[in-house]
């Protein structure tokens, strides 16, 4: 498949799971920017040296920085692709156009309400970093870990207040960018709701179904 699409979605949407599987289905190549960073740093390619830099002194990695490693790798590759994490904004919609022809943009629409749900219900262990949830998958013991007998915690940034602070800084950052591509006659807008196969199957039904 040809497709260069665009992924947006609010933290806590399920878009980086959907991902994955999208790409095996049909055949793209996904292409997430965290996990484009900690490769450059990894295997220390001058693009690496300079993010892991950043990275080190608890900065942001610029723009220019993760606009390259997308160009490095989009230089070298065939057919079609999926982008997770970026753009985020006007500003990187715009070096991206720089770049490349994004063909679809596939925005994964969940309530918020229940993004909080998600996210505030989450429990982590300290030991092995096993995720739960306390409602769609808890623990059989409470605040024990089933697979390492770790404690269970909640992090920091998934308190309820943090997770709205930041679900209203993904709205105010992320609507231009969706109305940027609904006047290309790009946006494909999927529900959200329901289990992690219904949401897929919905993706892949509105992205082979796509003709603008």
């Amino acid at each position: 498949m040809d497709a260069r699409i665009v992924l947006l979605g609010a933290p806590g949407s399920g878009k980086g799971t959907q991902a994955k599987r999208l790409c095996k289905e049909l055949d793209l190549t996904l292409i997430s920017t965290g996990d484009l960073l900690r490769q450059a740093v990894r295997e220390n390619t001058p693009l690496g040296v300079e993010a892991k830099g950043y990275m080190d002194a608890g900065k942001l990695v610029p723009d220019k920085l993760v606009i390259g490693l997308i160009k490095e790798k989009l230089d070298g590759l065939r057919g079609g692709f999926l982008l997770d994490g970026f753009p985020r904004n006007l500003e990187q919609a715009r070096m991206l156009d720089a770049i490349t022809e994004v063909n679809m943009a596939v925005e994964l629409d969940v309530d918020e309400n229940m993004i909080v749900d998600r996210i505030a219900k989450r429990r982590s262990c300290r030991q092995c970093g096993e995720v739960y949830h306390l409602v769609a998958r808890p623990p059989k013991t409470p605040g024990v870990c089933d697979k390492c007998g770790g404690e269970l915690y909640q992090r920091s940034d998934d308190s309820e207040e943090t997770v709205r602070n930041r679900l209203a800084v993904y709205h105010e950052k992320t609507q231009p960018l969706t109305d940027l591509y609904e006047k290309r006659g790009i946006l494909v807008t999927v529900d959200g709701r329901g289990s992690i196969d219904d949401v897929y199957r919905r993706m892949v039904d509105a992205i082979r179904g796509f003709k603008k």
